[in-house]
């Protein structure tokens, strides 16, 4: 008798989606590979038109710097590209690239290039934007910029430290601050 493949073996009862993701995050955070395939289907799938590039750089920003390796990173990156290419495919859906100037990278043929809720985000915090505060903005200097720049990346990192040690208690603040730097 031939082995069933995955398809043959599901139940005719689908699984219920939040025990899905809660086993592909469990995944995620034990396998480094799940990790980033997640990281770029979750990506694909708020916005389009990213490169190469783009796609590492926020792949990084979640998991890690150097997560797709360092010698043979284009062969990873192309190989968790196909796999999730494939997944988007079992759900009706197709990942390309395009080439257009102004438009390149990839992208989800059948869908907006912002996921509508990302979209959403984005309109409020242009809409938060104060007129005032960038023309106070414009009149300073470089030594202005940079002091303003420089506190608006303290009390980031400052957070930063502080969610983390919210989920890891026994961090001391100076443990915590070498992770969000090192991070």
């Amino acid at each position: 008798m031939p082995a069933k493949d995955a398809s043959q073996r599901e139940s005719v009862v689908p699984l219920p989606k939040v025990a899905q993701l809660a086993l592909l995050e469990d995944a995620a955070m034990r396998d480094r590979t799940t990790a980033r395939r997640r990281g770029l289907l979750r990506i694909l799938w708020q916005e389009g038109y990213l490169t190469r590039a783009g796609l590492i750089a926020r792949v990084e920003g979640d998991i890690g710097k150097g997560c797709f390796g360092q010698a043979a990173w284009k062969d990873t990156f192309y190989r968790d590209m196909r796999v999730v290419k494939r997944a988007f495919e079992k759900v009706g859906h197709t990942l390309t690239y395009s080439r257009k100037p102004g438009r390149s990278g990839y992208y989800l043929r059948d869908r907006p290039p912002l996921h509508p809720d990302l979209a959403s985000v984005l309109d409020g915090s242009v809409a938060e934007v104060d007129p005032a505060q960038i023309a106070i903005y414009r009149k300073l200097g470089p030594a202005g910029r940079f002091r303003q720049g420089s506190s608006i990346s303290d009390t980031a990192r400052q957070v930063a430290i502080y969610r983390l040690r919210q989920k890891r208690p026994e961090l001391s603040e100076a443990e915590a601050g070498r992770l969000v730097l090192n991070r």
